[in-house]
């Protein structure tokens, strides 16, 4: 299952399995030609114009070695570190004057706040919690800690280029934001991109990753016929340059292996007025997966396939 903002992961191992889905040897065929694709959307200069699911060149994209995790790198997780002190742009780098926030998914503390993040709010279709938990490895390994981690990288690289970073939550707060606050939090910063950094928490043989885009929808406090446009184009060159820098194949259970998928439940997405995608990275609950995801060179890898997907973007 893709990532649901009202899907409380259970942190605990699950004795019960789905099983793999009958059309996983279909999906990977269908990987392979769009994997091609999302290749030839990572080679995308500025301006690059490849059309949505257009297979332009054929090829599956390679499996990277699977590293196996040290100790240090599974268990240890983040410890909050105040945001960077604000140095003034640099003019002749190549994101100066650019704004990104980093929507690191979840918050650690929410496991302590089960009443606080239960509470209900106005997603503009509907209502839905404040937050979730998120889900984790079997080990214990948590992705509130990993979304944390790659989002400092993240942030690290962009800063690199002479974007002002922004977090929605850096370890710093006890619990959350809500959903709709952390919409909020990119629109008040008139972001130029803001990317929600997330792992999945599906069944066993579930493997790779997936960017979320905004579907169209006009509801309430919700209105994102001004962002679909843009938003898919920050997806796409995401989805492209994260494939080439991990290695790391479309997911196989969802996007029909485009890599892509469209959604109108989400709160974070519907109320956004900027551009703005969630990424899953992999399935926190499938054995090779984990290995990547608990792999602090993979993570770095992670991180900076976000990071020349957003660059790509901005520099269109």
């Amino acid at each position: 299952m893709s990532y649901d903002e009202n899907q409380h992961h259970d942190p605990r191992p699950r004795r019960s399995r789905r099983g793999v889905f009958a059309v996983v040897a279909g999906a990977a065929l269908v990987a392979g030609g769009l994997g091609g694709w999302l290749v030839q959307r990572a080679d995308d200069g500025p301006g690059g114009d490849a059309p949505a699911g257009s297979a332009t060149s054929a090829g599956k994209p390679g499996d990277s070695p699977t590293p196996t995790p040290s100790r240090s790198e599974t268990l240890a997780p983040p410890t909050s570190s105040p945001a960077p002190s604000k140095s003034p742009a640099k003019p002749d780098l190549p994101l100066a004057g650019k704004v990104v926030v980093v929507d690191p998914g979840h918050n650690p503390g929410n496991f302590s706040h089960s009443r606080e993040i239960n509470k209900q709010v106005d997603i503009g279709t509907n209502r839905k919690e404040c937050d979730t938990t998120g889900t984790a490895t079997n080990a214990g390994y948590r992705e509130a800690d990993f979304t944390l981690d790659v989002s400092r990288r993240l942030r690290t690289l962009l800063e690199k280029q002479g974007a002002e970073v922004e977090f929605t939550q850096d370890n710093d707060r006890p619990f959350g934001p809500c959903i709709d606050e952390r919409a909020r939090f990119g629109n008040e910063a008139k972001a130029d991109a803001v990317v929600s950094i997330h792992a999945d928490g599906s069944a066993v043989g579930n493997r790779g990753f997936h960017v979320i885009l905004p579907d169209r929808v006009k509801a309430g406090a919700a209105d994102t016929s001004k962002i679909v446009g843009p938003s898919r184009d920050l997806g796409e060159r995401i989805a492209g340059k994260f494939l080439r820098a991990t290695g790391s194949s479309p997911s196989n259970y969802v996007g029909g292996g485009t890599g892509l998928d469209v959604r109108k439940d989400l709160g974070g997405l519907n109320l956004s007025t900027v551009p703005k995608v969630f990424i899953e990275c992999g399935n926190m609950r499938d054995p090779e997966d984990v290995a990547l995801l608990t792999s602090a060179s993979w993570r770095q890898k992670a991180a900076q396939g976000m990071a020349d997907g957003i660059s790509s973007y901005l520099q269109r």
